[in-house]
């Protein structure tokens, strides 16, 4: 069975991105996915969610 994990995050910049992909890689999640929430008025993106899957045996 497959486990899914979503980590929302609010301030979006290089260093915190790495910091919660080095975090919950070390505690076995495997990286998934990253997606941009963006603002029509803004450049940067608002807020990105990072998705990570892990087996489970159950």
């Amino acid at each position: 069975m497959i486990k899914y994990k979503v980590v929302e995050i609010t301030t979006v910049s290089e260093d915190m991105i790495e910091e919660t992909l080095n975090e919950l890689t070390a505690k076995g999640w495997r990286f998934d996915g990253l997606h941009f929430a963006m603002r029509e008025s803004q450049k940067r993106p608002s807020m990105a969610f990072v998705l990570f899957t892990r087996e489970v045996t159950e």
